[in-house]
């Protein structure tokens, strides 16, 4: 019996259980986990920012693998302290989970490394000059982001000077996102649609994934504000072997190894955010876990066992190349509560899920088991809906019909989710 705790409570984590769950003689344990993980895994109540507290419960329940999902987990440490007690880990020490956690470190990484990217800088209250300087020279279309962990929102897209004074304020003097948006990274706003690359890591080498296309936007049409995703496609039409190929090459390889060469070796999933620009592809971010809602369609379609695949990242014996993967597309299409992403209502009932094709995959993210098992949202995305199919527009029609069976007030979500892919031909980034 091999034993797997898994840190987080959301979709992501929901999709690694379930994936984990696939391999027979495996005992799942999530911490917290949510009203979906329950029916494949025992949940236990832990602050998954609380490095000692998971640590001692990987030690009290005998953990012979811990899966860190969540980006806060990583930045508080839980990898580290899961290794000094002994335990394997697949996910990043904080200082290597420092590529996610500090978007200006990041960005010094890949100019050192010579990974492609926006031209940027970056500052505080005191720097206000030198950042409007700069926003000035990209003629006010600019993008602003929180340097620090905002929960996926602390990224405003700017088409103007005006816009970017705003974003500025919001972040040095409203402190919306807390410390977090203390120091911004301004950086030229790019054009071209945009890519998710995944690669597992075991310090050293990689082996790569399935890329896909997340809608961060709220609404149809890619409007509205920001979000932590609301759907997701894998593969991505928008890239072909040569493009992932020159990818790897020229983004995810150099990472790992800047990263290693810095005593900080990277273990886990590491996960580029591309635009395909007219001048190749350039690097918009890199976490430093699964994507939500990326996971959620990666992991049904990997034909190849992923608990082996987090073992041996975590014991450092990966074989590199690229993982096996059904000949099939994924779609997802996350659901939502009234207000996200913004202050949201919880405790509503959902109901519809008995009703859904049995082909069909549901993750949970922000839902919860009430006393008398009824299950109700407790945060802002609740589900995400997958249906699988021979292209991308079978997997939409086969998603969206289901998706209409599911009901929850207030239930917002977008109905584009798939329906438009840009070809993107190959070229070196």
């Amino acid at each position: 019996m091999t034993r797997v705790l898994i840190v987080g409570g959301g979709g992501r984590e929901h999709a690694l259980a379930w994936a984990c769950a696939q391999d027979h003689g495996v005992d799942i344990l999530c911490a917290p986990g949510n009203g979906g993980t329950a029916s494949i895994a025992k949940n236990v109540r832990v602050e998954v920012t609380d490095a000692a507290a998971v640590a001692a419960l990987a030690v009290e329940e005998h953990a012979d693998l811990v899966v860190v999902g969540p980006d806060a987990a990583a930045a508080a440490g839980v990898a580290d302290a899961c290794l000094r007690r002994g335990i394997a880990v697949f996910g990043p020490t904080a200082a290597a989970a420092r590529i996610e956690s500090s978007k200006s470190f990041a960005k010094r990484l890949m100019d050192e490394a010579g990974i492609p990217t926006a031209r940027w800088t970056s500052g505080g209250a005191g720097d206000r000059g030198r950042l409007r300087a700069f926003i000035a020279e990209l003629g006010g279309a600019c993008v602003i982001k929180a340097d620090g962990l905002a929960l996926g929102k602390g990224v405003v897209v700017c088409d103007t000077a005006s816009d970017a004074e705003r974003a500025l304020a919001a972040c040095l003097d409203e402190r919306r996102f807390g410390d977090a948006g203390m120091t911004v990274v301004v950086e030229e706003r790019l054009a071209g649609p945009e890519v998710s690359v995944f690669g597992l890591c075991d310090g050293t080498r990689l082996r790569m994934l399935h890329t896909a296309r997340d809608h961060k936007r709220l609404q149809d049409g890619d409007r509205g504000p920001n979000t932590g995703g609301m759907g997701a496609v894998s593969p991505s039409p928008d890239v072909d072997d040569a493009l992932l190929d020159a990818t790897i090459t020229a983004v995810l390889q150099p990472c790992v190894d800047a990263l290693k060469d810095r005593g900080t070796s990277f273990v886990g999933c590491l996960y580029a955010g591309l635009m395909l620009t007219d001048a190749g592809p350039r690097v918009l971010e890199f976490n430093a876990r699964f994507g939500d809602p990326e996971a959620q369609v990666l992991l049904p379609l990997l034909d190849e066992s992923a608990l082996e695949l987090l073992v041996a990242c975590a014991r450092g014996r990966l074989e590199p190349g690229r993982a096996r993967f059904r000949a099939d597309t994924a779609l997802g299409v996350v659901t939502a509560t009234a207000g996200y992403p913004g202050d949201v209502r919880t405790g509503d009932i959902v109901t519809g899920l008995d009703a859904l094709d049995g082909d069909v995959l549901v993750f949970h993210g922000g839902t919860r088991r009430s006393d008398d098992g009824t299950l109700r949202t407790s945060g802002g995305r609740v589900l995400c809906v997958v249906a699988l199919g021979a292209d991308v527009e079978a997997a939409r029609s086969h998603a969206y019909e289901n998706l209409a069976r599911v009901r929850f007030e207030g239930m917002q979500y977008r109905r584009d989710i798939g329906a438009a892919v840009t070809a993107f031909s190959a070229a070196s980034p």
